[in-house]
């Protein structure tokens, strides 16, 4: 179902992209569905189905009515009992060693044994009466097992409707067989005792149907709940720790701003004591020299004053490819005419970014900066793509066809006040490093001499701030 909803939403039309959102959920946590699967198969249904199993071997409550049409499906129902039992017991041993297996084996395993107890329900239901049968009633309890036990979307709906479907051919072989029935046969067997089939089935159908699909949107619900609560979560963590960051960039900053407060107002006495003896060339180049170097660190001090700023700002959920977009439209302006093309290459559904936008558009800027420069005057091409993970982290690369970067400069790209440009601070990259790492992702260069670089930055789904 959903991949046919997938498949509408190619085309055209807010709405079925709105509603593809929707109804997708994300794959459950494997220790999350290991858990569900225990409380569920192991501590619920499997003593359920042990009780079942025991009162069929004292009796079947359909032995000793066979005769005519009925001996073909009551004995067949046996021998499926007896399969039934074996594989019950080969289940029952999957379910004790349940975390020394693989999770998609596990899933495999718990998607077939529902399938099967369906079947089996439904061979019980051919034998006690049809759609006339009580045990119609299980099937409802079927529907709930699997919204628990298999939690993703398209399994879980398809094995709910063939769960339906079971109850359905099971009452139409009992209605079939009805038919071949002598009236004395019917009175004693009561197998199907409604004139009309139609109207229980129709109400029925409509139960499992309403049951089918009102368990999925409970599901989705609750996921979207649980989602919620953990983005809170992330923020409150992301916050606290962003406050502590910038608390211990800005006493950095200020025990480093004091000494050089301090050379300068001395620098400045010496210049006055120059000026009022005899002044000497060479210590007013040296004066020069020294403010300028002063001016220059305090420069480069109040760039460093960003990290102190850490605690501006809040964390928000961030959409990538309108950070990308706009991060473009300032380095690569339409209206300054760069002879620079850019290549966009999204995918269709990424997860959001949790953090500053401050950070988010200065990572992001610097690295087209940085790749805009690269191509220099002579332009080129900027490759930018965005691509969510199967571990939901994202991944986001930005690649130029310029010179490159010789090998023995990569390692030094992302320190600090490291540049090969001649106005270059060397914060640039340094920059992009702190902001990426600090939410727990990483980057990497990725280049050969004359073909190119690109920087890969990577940040995960779910990140506990590193403010080391």
């Amino acid at each position: 179902m959903l991949n046919w909803l997938r498949k509408l939403a190619a085309t055209p039309g807010p709405f079925l992209h709105r509603l593809v959102a929707l109804l997708t959920i994300s794959a459950p946590d494997p220790a999350d569905l290991i858990q569900r699967i225990e409380v569920m198969e192991r501590d619920i249904i499997l003593p359920i189905k042990a009780a079942g199993i025991a009162i069929l071997l004292q009796s079947f409550p359909w032995i000793g009515y066979a005769s005519g049409a009925l001996d073909v499906p009551i004995e067949a129902a046996r021998y499926f009992f007896w399969v039934y039992v074996v594989i019950n017991l080969a289940f029952t041993g999957l379910l004790l060693t349940l975390r020394r297996l693989p999770v998609a084996l596990v899933e495999w395993c718990v998607f077939a044994m529902s399938l099967v107890d369906g079947i089996f329900l439904g061979v019980l239901t051919l034998v006690t009466g049809g759609y006339n049968s009580s045990l119609y009633w299980l099937f409802l309890g079927l529907i709930v097992r699997s919204a628990v036990s298999v939690p993703r979307a398209t399994s879980q709906l398809l094995l709910n409707l063939t769960l339906s479907a079971c109850y359905v051919v099971a009452g139409f072989i009992d209605t079939s067989i009805a038919r071949n029935l002598s009236d004395s046969e019917k009175s004693v067997l009561d197998l199907y005792a409604v004139d009309n089939p139609a109207e229980p089935l129709l109400l029925r159908l409509v139960l499992l149907s309403l049951m089918t699909f009102g368990c999925y949107a409970v599901q989705v619900l609750l996921a979207r709940q649980r989602q919620a609560a953990e983005e809170a979560r992330e923020f409150a963590v992301r916050e606290v720790q962003l406050r502590s960051a910038g608390r211990l960039a800005a006493e950095f900053a200020h025990q480093i701003k004091n000494p050089l407060a301090i050379i300068n107002t001395a620098v400045f006495s010496l210049e006055r004591a120059l000026k009022d003896g005899k002044p000497n060339s060479d210590a007013a180049d040296q004066i020069q020299m020294i403010q300028e170097e002063v001016q220059r660190a305090d420069r480069i001090i109040t760039q460093v004053m960003g990290y102190a700023q850490l605690s501006e700002g809040h964390v928000e959920k961030l959409d990538v490819v309108e950070e990308l977009d706009h991060a473009l439209e300032r380095v690569l302006p339409p209206a300054a005419h760069y002879p620079v093309v850019v290549h966009r290459q999204y995918d269709a559904h990424l997860p959001p970014l949790l953090m500053q936008r401050r950070h988010a558009s200065e990572t992001f800027i610097n690295v087209l900066q940085n790749a805009r420069e690269a191509l220099g005057a002579q332009g080129g091409n900027v490759f930018v793509t965005a691509r969510c993970l199967p571990d939901h982290s994202i991944q986001v690369c930005v690649r130029d066809d310029g010179p490159g970067i010789p090998p023995d400069r990569q390692e030094r790209v992302f320190e600090a006040y490291y540049s090969t440009k001649e106005k270059g601070t060397g914060l640039g990259l340094a920059t992009v490093k702190h902001n990426v790492e600090l939410y727990g992702g990483t980057v990497r260069v990725e280049s050969e001499l004359g073909n190119g670089a690109g920087f890969v930055l990577l940040f995960p789904a779910k990140t506990v701030l590193d403010v080391a």
